[in-house]
């Protein structure tokens, strides 16, 4: 359950983009899309880039904000993820260029844009100070870098149950996806990575929200729908389908109530604003 950038991990098929669209993104990516534009100080007239950009939530809750002066590119290296980002942004009045791109090599001119958004993909590059030096590379001198990376799975209980149910009734790939989205870095982690890449006057920030669906059967369902442990979740019986569903029943027990099941998730918000 993240933006799937990375060659190799995360990457989905055109189907698994549509439901990562329709069922992770309005209870998930959404809200965190929203509060990642306003981190990012955006006003009319910028010229903005979201990198890996998934289906294009963040491109196009900033795209009001830039006005008809401004301009808003989304890039991802995923062609199935673009394609749902750019038949979902039709009723979005400002355009949004859609581009076909890796992270660690921006096809665009030093200093072309305002502002640089990237949300919850930096932990899925390969190579992430590279991205960043990219993403530096791009900026204006005195251009705004803002970033969401999700805190490591303790912080996320649903996905740790997941991520657990799905090792011990699949497989240790299947878990091992589950858990990819959430890397084990701290705040000084990111931090260093930000310094590293040559960015000065870092802010890092931890930010609590939440996620909820109308049941864990319907939770698993929707992750497994929108990942790449589709087909392996599709390939098993059905008894064993109901072990993995009464595992995580039992495991969130703490977190249902009368509208189904709610469970916190945790991300670090990272800003660097100013000259740099």
């Amino acid at each position: 359950m993240s933006n799937p950038t990375r060659q190799s991990g995360w990457q989905i098929e055109q189907n698994a983009s549509e439901a990562y669209e329709r069922y992770l993104v309005p209870p998930i990516f959404a809200p965190w899309a929203d509060r990642l534009v306003e981190v990012s100080d955006v006003h009319e007239g910028d010229r903005v880039l979201d990198v890996a950009c998934g289906t294009g939530i963040v491109a196009r809750r900033v795209a009001p904000s830039v006005g008809d002066s401004g301009s808003v590119v989304g890039l991802d290296v995923n062609e199935g993820m673009l394609a749902v980002a750019e038949e979902t942004a039709t009723d979005v009045q400002s355009s949004i260029e859609w581009r076909t791109g890796d992270a660690t090599d921006l096809p665009f001119d030093d200093g072309t844009f305002d502002v640089v958004c990237c949300q919850q993909a930096l932990q899925f590059f390969d190579d992430p100070v590279a991205a960043l030096e990219e993403m530096r590379r791009v900026l204006t001198s005195d251009g705004c870098l803002a970033l969401f990376v999700w805190r490591s799975l303790e912080y996320q209980p649903a996905y740790v149950a997941l991520a657990d149910a799905l090792e011990r009734r699949i497989d240790d790939e299947a878990g091992a996806v589950m858990r990819s989205p959430f890397p084990p870095w701290d705040g000084e982690d990111l931090r260093a990575l930000v310094l590293d890449a040559g960015f000065d006057g870092v802010s890092v920030t931890i930010e609590i929200g939440s996620v909820r669906y109308p049941s864990v059967a319907e939770f698993v369902r929707r992750e497994a729908a929108s990942s790449p442990v589709a087909e392996s979740i599709a390939a098993i019986e059905q008894a064993v389908r109901d072990e993995l569903i009464q595992a995580l029943e039992d495991a969130l027990e703490t977190y249902r109530d009368d509208d189904g099941v709610v469970s916190p998730m945790e991300s670090y918000v990272v800003v660097v604003d100013g000259e740099h």
